[in-house]
């Protein structure tokens, strides 16, 4: 048999075997999204949900509060309804407390043990000073934070979002967003029963936390991890100011000892590098008996130590900080911290995502039907928009605050550290002034300049005194150099335009900081 005939069969045979296969995994594809669709209308059809959310921790669980109070069906799917132990999450700053209550969820930080927090006592070598949220400012709420465990915190969330008859509150493990033609339909997810299951709605937000799944395929952002958080509960015992957050200026970086119940004490510290003591073989708990413990003030260290000599579990959470992008898909809006990070000194991570709730759910108030995709677009654009004098503000002072913080041998950035120090001790204006930004009580970005412009010449003047000399000179413009360093990169990563856009500062004020409370 000529060799060519056979080989123009063969080339014939692939070609036809190739199409074949094309053709039915094109078809079974059609099928499956017909299916999916004709599934999805199904559900509409049967009162299926307007909202899906993926997460029921503290975003979750508000936001689906907030959109069933405006009449939405929404269907929350949870990995794990039991209650969190987390050692993130346990302050939450005055603002916060002023976006929950505008959201009608101020009870729930009731009947948790919750602490009142007035401020920071803070310690730097041997000196102690005191910085409290202001009271004579126009802050439309009461000037104090609340300290408690977090887990109780999220628990009540969900009673609060569950009571609602059109919040659907189900355990079950997202495995991924259901797509057609680059619109997100639902989700596929696994039950409690083990059984692997749909569901469809006409917008789906994504709030599952600084370890989402989901994120990658939705947005551009990458979290950077900055350090890790080592810590711990101190039980049955009480701080002598149990109304403020004791912030230790320890090295490499910082410690904190806060009250989170009547007798719980949470200890932790922060360490930069990847290599920790292990925690197992009991390495961690020496080394902060030995190198930790040390720089706690002679006052506090027993408390300190307290719950490591009682074998309390010692807990290690990366710290992240993520700028926040829109997501590239419609039918889909990522939210808290899968969302936007920062790093959590300043502990403002709830007090934005609940800013951010409330925006999002007024914003999308007005809209009948959710599944408008260029609307749902357009309230994005909006909220990406006007949560930026909270959201930059808070997320610009707490990575520079946590990049003061680390301790140095380098003298210019020991005289910022020590700046930063002064500036809180120095009360009136400028001690009220920052801790109302900390507070989320004035969030202001020109007003965080100011504070932060004032810190860097302070500590330039420390430097060059008593008279400058060409090495005192030199470490001040380095200094000058740091602080630029420190802030450029963050106005870069919020957008300088949107963040000191008078109209959107004007917008949030007016809207989200004014006395009406729900």
């Amino acid at each position: 048999m000529d060799m060519a005939f056979v080989e123009v069969c063969l080339r014939m045979l692939l070609v036809f075997v190739l199409s074949w296969t094309i053709f039915h995994v094109t078809n079974r594809k059609k099928k499956k999204a017909t299916k999916l669709a004709d599934v999805a209308t199904e559900e509409r059809k049967e009162g299926g949900p307007d909202v899906i959310i993926v997460g029921a921790g503290v975003g979750g669980s508000a936001l689906a509060y907030a959109l069933a109070k405006d009449g939405r069906r929404v269907h929350v799917i949870e990995r794990d309804m039991r209650e969190p132990v987390r050692m993130m999450g346990e302050f939450m700053q005055p603002g916060g407390r002023l976006m929950l209550s505008k959201l009608g969820l101020q009870d729930c930080l009731e009947e948790i043990d919750a602490q009142k927090s007035t401020g920071i006592r803070l310690f730097k070598d041997g000196k102690e000073t005191a910085a409290c949220f202001p009271v004579d400012t126009n802050f439309p709420y009461e000037p104090s934070g609340r300290f408690f465990h977090n887990g109780r915190f999220v628990q009540r969330l969900r009673q609060k979002a569950s009571s609602l008859p059109n919040v659907r509150l189900e355990e079950g493990t997202v495995r991924s967003l259901i797509e057609e033609k680059g619109v997100v339909k639902g989700v596929t997810y696994k039950n409690s029963s083990g059984e692997e299951t749909t569901s469809f709605a006409p917008l789906t937000v994504v709030c599952d936390g600084c370890h989402s799944n989901l994120r990658r395929s939705l947005n551009d952002n990458n979290a950077e991890v900055t350090a890790y958080e080592i810590g711990y509960i101190s039980r049955n015992c009480r701080l002598e100011q149990p109304d403020k957050l004791h912030l230790i200026m320890a090295k490499p970086s910082f410690a904190m000892m806060y009250q989170i119940s009547s007798t719980d004490v949470r200890c932790n510290f922060e360490l930069l590098s990847k290599n920790l003591p292990s925690v197992s073989n009991g390495e961690m708990a020496s080394f902060v008996k030995n190198s930790i413990a040390p720089q706690v003030p002679l006052k506090l260290r027993k408390t300190f130590l307290k719950g490591l000599d009682e074998g309390s579990h010692i807990k290690i959470t990366q710290a992240k900080r993520m700028p926040a992008t829109l997501s590239r898909k419609k039918g889909v809006i990522v939210l808290g911290d899968a969302f936007n990070m920062r790093h959590p000194v300043i502990a403002s991570g709830m007090m934005v995502l609940l800013s951010d709730i409330l925006i999002l759910s007024r914003l999308l108030k007005p809209l009948g039907n959710l599944g408008d995709e260029n609307k749902v677009s357009e309230v994005m654009k909006s909220f990406y928009a006007l949560r930026k004098p909270m959201s930059a503000t808070v997320n610009t002072l707490g990575n520079s605050f946590w990049q003061v913080l680390i301790a140095s041998t380098d003298e210019a950035r020991e005289a910022m550290r020590q700046g930063c120090f002064d500036y809180l001790s120095s009360g009136g204006f400028r001690t009220s002034g920052l801790m109302a930004l900390i507070g989320g009580m004035n969030p202001r970005p020109l007003s965080l300049f100011y504070h932060l412009f004032v810190i860097s010449l302070s500590s330039i003047g420390q430097l060059l005194s008593p008279f400058p000399t060409p090495l005192r000179v030199w470490h001040s413009l380095r200094l000058l150099d740091l602080s630029l360093k420190m802030l450029v990169p963050h106005l870069k990563a919020e957008g300088i335009g949107q963040m000191l856009s008078p109209t959107n500062a004007a917008a949030y004020r007016k809207s989200y900081m004014a006395a009406t409370v729900v």
